[in-house]
């Protein structure tokens, strides 16, 4: 039990990772958090916001842009630091994302408090998302500029008493000499809230509602974009529609971009593969971005949930949907492959085959007593190793009581 404390944050969108954490330790603890401006709130927090002085600098070289961006956001967190002690503001321990530089100074100003860092993503050049993907190669130039990006994250790396990677693909992502520090817990989901149930239902609001009369599959992704197999779904979808007369599908997620190459202004994935293909809109739903319940609902009355990925870092909606005990099919990239065991608790797929995601799907809906049991595992599976309460918040929470004594 952590109580007593006085506990900064440090996460440019409050509340991130840090959420269960969070909400965890306000009651007993000072907690302070600090963020860029946002709306957010929980009760018990103080949030301080910063802004960084200035944006990047124009003309600069092209490879110094996200180096400059992480000084300017490392900056902000260290002044606000710097008045929280000048405050006699002394604290227990101090949390941070090292994603965008905010918590490369915090050990030059509280040299005695333990930092503890979580560490998504470790840019490379190869074995990840780069290069991955030959229908958007990168320019020879791109890891001159990854490795000067890394130096924010090796700075973090260096200054840092103990890491937090989310899956142990990601963990294995760091430079070795680093990684005795990397602990591997993931971020959790609540699998008591996210369960099966006998009479799934779900209403999207305009009249378009599901309550397993017809055959439903789903997609998410925060973007619907490369990265997470947006073009390589979209032809399935097509030769799905194809097979299947009754199959409805929806999509959930925004026109923006999260990772990767942008389009031009005005462009987005989603027109570019409503070009390529050719699909019953009819049964086609693009829901945009909806609210947790109606995911929630949306997830139990799932007859096949498609999750594809370039070997980059792992979405929760796949842990929630294997909470949810949907049927998974996910592409045989990391780290999917360490979440799904392949015709245990779901079915792998090459990220790339349109025509073997077609085929996965449509034996499921055809087929759904054959895949129960793969259901019941992914959710086995989701609580063992993934558990919110049972999981990976004791194991966050025992990670920073050590730091703390």
């Amino acid at each position: 039990m952590i109580k007593n404390k006085t506990i900064i944050f440090i996460h440019q969108n409050f509340p991130g990772q840090f959420l269960h954490l969070c909400r965890k330790l306000a009651d007993k603890n000072k907690i302070i958090f600090i963020t860029k401006n946002n709306t957010n709130k929980i009760p018990n927090i103080d949030v301080v916001c910063y802004q960084p002085q200035r944006g990047v600098t124009a003309n600069q070289h092209p490879y110094l842009g996200s180096i400059e961006d992480g000084i300017l956001h490392g900056q902000s967190v260290a002044r606000i630091l710097l008045q929280l002690k000048g405050s006699n503001i002394h604290p227990d321990i101090i949390v941070g994302h090292s994603g965008w530089g905010e918590t490369q100074f915090v050990k030059d100003i509280f040299q005695n408090t333990p930092l503890l860092t979580y560490f998504e993503f470790f840019y490379s050049a190869c074995g990840a998302d780069v290069g991955f993907d030959p229908e958007f190669p990168s320019n020879a130039e791109l890891p001159f500029h990854l490795r000067v990006r890394n130096q924010l994250l090796l700075s973090c790396l260096e200054s840092t008493d103990s890491g937090i990677s989310p899956t142990w693909w990601q963990s294995s992502r760091f430079p070795e000499s680093y990684r005795s520090k990397i602990n591997t817990i993931h971020d959790g989901v609540d699998t008591d809230l996210l369960t099966p149930t006998d009479r799934p239902s779900v209403d999207f609001g305009g009249g378009l509602t599901f309550d397993k009369s017809v055959p439903l599959v789903t997609f998410v992704a925060r973007n619907l974009e490369p990265y997470r197999g947006f073009h390589i779904f979209m032809r399935a979808v097509e030769k799905i529609l194809s097979r299947h007369p009754k199959v409805h599908i929806v999509i959930v997620g925004g026109d923006g971009v999260s990772y990767g190459a942008k389009l031009p202004q005005g462009q987005t994935y989603k027109e570019r593969s409503l070009r390529e293909v050719s699909i019953d809109e009819r049964r086609v739903h693009f829901v945009g971005r909806i609210n947790y319940d109606v995911f929630r609902k949306m997830l139990q009355t799932s007859d096949a949930h498609v999750y594809l990925t370039y070997p980059f870092v792992l979405s929760w909606s796949l842990i929630e949907a294997m909470s949810s005990e949907c049927f998974i099919i996910g592409s045989a990239t990391a780290p999917v492959e360490e979440a799904i065991r392949h015709e245990h608790s779901g079915i792998l797929v090459d990220f790339f085959d349109s025509e073997q995601i077609a085929s996965a799907v449509v034996e499921a809906v055809n087929n759904p007593k054959l895949f129960a049991p793969m259901r019941k595992a992914a959710r086995r599976a989701a609580i063992d190793r993934y558990d919110l309460h049972g999981v990976c918040l004791p194991q966050q929470m025992s990670l920073m009581q050590n730091l703390i004594r």
